[in-house]
């Protein structure tokens, strides 16, 4: 099932190729499956997406399980910032939440 996910996925990309949600969808098709390529996707959306805010959440956490600590924490403040810029409270909340999360398991 995921394969035939991971086609269509692929095809919608291939329609859109400047349709960050297409991307993202990826990314997320192999975050539990494959880390690297979900770092990989998601990478590709803070280079050529900076603004499309889910990014951030997930990024971040996929550095953390990776142990780049620093690109987790850089991640998760630049998410901070963008949802704020774009008022978008939900992400705001959500990002400003797994951040004091990562920061007290740092302690």
């Amino acid at each position: 099932m995921q394969e035939e996910r991971l086609k269509i996925l692929f095809q919608y990309l291939e329609e859109e190729p400047n349709e960050p949600f297409n991307v993202y969808a990826i990314a997320m098709e192999y975050i539990n499956k494959d880390i690297q390529k979900a770092k990989f996707y998601l990478e590709k959306l803070l280079i050529e997406h900076p603004d499309y805010v889910p990014t951030y959440y997930h990024a971040a956490a996929v550095y953390v399980e990776l142990e780049d600590y620093t690109k987790a924490e850089q991640t998760y403040q630049l998410g901070i910032e963008k949802a704020h810029q774009q008022q978008s409270m939900k992400a705001f909340d959500e990002l400003k939440r797994a951040y004091r999360m990562f920061i007290d398991e740092m302690e």
